[in-house]
């Protein structure tokens, strides 16, 4: 007779995958940033209301290289953001250097020769140009090809890890569009700044699906996460 033999088979955890996210403190009427922006106020007016609840916390001062500050439930929120991100997308008004072709010399932007990001950053724009290689870590590459190839191009950076989109709506429009961010938070300030830029100003957005995966109510803003699954993309997995 022959004994009994038992295999044990392990079982592998898939692997993680990449997600793009975004965040963005945003008014009660659906603002992330007042009207009339420009170099004297670039979040509009009143438009900085939006965000005092963050510049308040010990936190984000140490970050800034500033003394003092609260810790408050909203401390965590903010330690959370940015952990296990690989790559960053911006668009060109947040790199900076002024719309239209880049001059020659071309500016560096607006971050300065050791930026605080420390990461791959994949910059939008119309106009072509090689990479800029920072101190600590930062290299600033430039795709003109739109933000489905920007998205393949960052998460290929990120190793693993997810990507960030950073800055203003502009480009967050363009990816929430396309159905390329996967996750989203918003940071709820009840305050109403009456005109201003619009984050879901887009037809397209109907075609987004949302699950709501986290809501965390702190001083002064309530913290909104949202999964966001885009018809067509579902349709094409099928």
């Amino acid at each position: 007779m022959f004994g009994r033999r038992l295999f044990f088979v392990a079982r592998v955890p898939a692997p993680r995958m990449t997600k793009l996210t975004y965040s963005a403190s945003i008014s009660l009427d659906g603002f992330t940033a007042g009207p009339n922006q420009g170099p004297k106020q670039p979040l509009g007016v009143r438009g900085e209301l939006l965000h005092e609840w963050m510049r308040k916390l010990a936190v984000w001062r140490k970050a800034g290289g500033l003394k003092g500050g609260i810790t408050n439930a909203n401390t965590k929120i903010v330690e959370g953001d940015g952990q296990n991100v690989g790559a960053l997308i911006m668009g060109r008004n947040m790199f900076g250097g002024g719309p239209g072709p880049w001059p020659t010399p071309a500016w560096d932007g607006w971050w300065g020769d050791d930026p605080p990001f420390h990461l791959p950053v994949f910059v939008l724009t119309h106009y072509k140009r090689k990479p800029l290689i920072c101190q600590g870590g930062t290299t600033f590459y430039f795709v003109t090809k739109g933000p489905a190839t920007a998205r393949k191009l960052a998460i290929g950076a990120a190793v693993g890890k997810d990507v960030a989109i950073c800055g203003g709506s502009g480009v967050a429009k363009q990816f929430l569009a396309a159905g390329l961010i996967d996750e989203f938070t918003l940071h709820l300030v009840p305050v109403f700044l009456g005109g201003g830029v619009r984050l879901f100003d887009n037809e397209l957005l109907s075609q987004v699906r949302l699950k709501q995966v986290k809501a965390v109510e702190a001083p002064g803003v309530t913290h909104l996460t949202y999964r966001a699954e885009h018809r067509s993309r579902s349709q094409h997995r099928r």
